[in-house]
C-alpha cells in the first residue's frame, strides 16, 4: 500500500490532475469513480489507484473485482487518495487513461454525419455536458477549435459521465480550413445567429450537419460565423437574448436526432 505522498507516482498523479501540460505530454487523463472505471476500455487504461475503502467496497462485488484484477491496481491510503482526488468526496477510485486520438477525414468521412464545431467554448461544464448530450442525440464527431478548454480538464471529464470514451472529438489548428474540408464534403454547415431569420426546425439536418457553436461570452467570431452556410434562431421570450452554449447546442442536435429518427421510421 502507498501511503507517503512523497510517492512519486503520486506526485505525478496530482500533476495530471492539475497541469494540461503534463496530460499532454505524457498523453494520458484522469478519471474517477466506480462508473467511470466500469465503462473505462480496458486496452485504455494505464494505472488504476484504490483507496482501503474503496478495495473492500471492490471485493463485494465480483464483476468489478474480475476487471480490478485483469487490469492490475494500486492500493493507496484513504487519507492519501484524498489529496490525489481532484472531487471533495472522492469514490475512491482512479484510473490513469491513454488519451485517445482521432483523425479529421475519418470523422468527415462517415454516412450522414453529424457533428458540433466549437470555437473557444471555455466552460468545462459547457464541453463536458456537449460531448454527453452529443452521444445521446447520435453526434458523430466533435470538432474543437485550439483556444477551447481541454476536454481532459478533469472537470469535463467528470461531466462527461462516461462519454469521453464513446464520442470521437478533435482540436484542429485551423477552425476556417477544417469547415471548409467539411463543405467540400457536402456537409451543411450551421450557426446559431442574431441575424438568422428562420426559426431552427425549419431547417432539414437529414443530410450531413455541422453545427457552429461558439464562446460562452463572445459567440461565434465573425470569421467563423461568415463561413457558415445557414444561419439559424432559437426561439426567445422574455427579454432573454441568448442561451446557454450547451444548451443551444444540444436543442439542435436533438432536433436533427428527432428528424432523422422520424425520417427512419418512414
Amino acid at each position: 500500500m502507498i501511503t507517503s505522498s512523497a510517492n512519486q507516482k503520486v506526485k505525478q498523479v496530482v500533476q495530471w490532475q492539475t497541469k494540461a501540460r503534463e496530460r499532454r505530454s505524457a498523453g494520458v487523463f484522469l478519471t474517477e469513480g466506480f462508473k467511470m472505471f466500469e465503462e473505462a476500455p480496458e486496452e485504455a487504461i494505464r494505472e488504476v489507484y484504490l483507496s482501503q475503502e474503496a478495495l473492500a467496497r471492490a471485493d463485494s462485488q465480483p464483476i468489478l473485482r474480475k476487471k480490478l484484477d485483469r487490469v492490475g491496481f494500486e492500493t493507496v491510503s484513504d487519507e492519501l487518495f484524498a489529496k490525489m482526488s481532484d472531487t471533495r468526496t472522492p469514490q475512491g477510485i482512479l484510473c490513469v487513461m491513454k488519451q485517445p486520438h482521432y483523425d479529421l477525414d475519418k470523422l468527415l468521412d462517415v454516412p450522414t454525419p453529424l457533428l458540433v464545431v466549437l470555437e473557444k467554448l471555455q466552460d468545462p461544464g459547457n464541453l463536458g455536458t456537449i460531448v454527453r448530450t452529443g452521444e445521446g442525440a447520435g453526434v458523430t464527431g466533435i470538432i474543437m477549435s485550439c483556444q477551447t478548454v481541454d476536454i481532459f480538464n478533469p472537470k469535463v471529464i467528470r461531466a462527461t459521465m462516461g462519454s469521453i470514451f464513446r464520442v470521437p472529438f478533435l482540436y484542429v489548428d485551423n477552425l476556417k480550413d477544417a469547415i471548409l474540408k467539411m463543405q467540400e464534403r457536402g456537409i451543411h454547415t450551421y450557426a446559431a445567429h442574431l441575424a438568422g431569420k428562420k426559426y431552427y426546425d425549419s431547417f432539414s439536418f437529414r443530410e450531413g450537419t455541422a453545427f457552429l457553436i461558439g464562446n460562452e461570452g463572445n459567440g461565434l467570431s465573425r470569421e467563423t460565423s461568415e463561413l457558415a452556410g445557414e444561419y439559424l434562431k432559437i426561439p426567445m421570450e422574455g427579454k432573454v437574448e441568448s442561451l446557454n452554449a450547451a444548451i443551444a447546442a444540444s436543442l439542435l442536435m436533438y432536433e436533427a436526432h428527432r428528424q432523422r429518427s422520424y425520417a427512419g421510421s418512414n
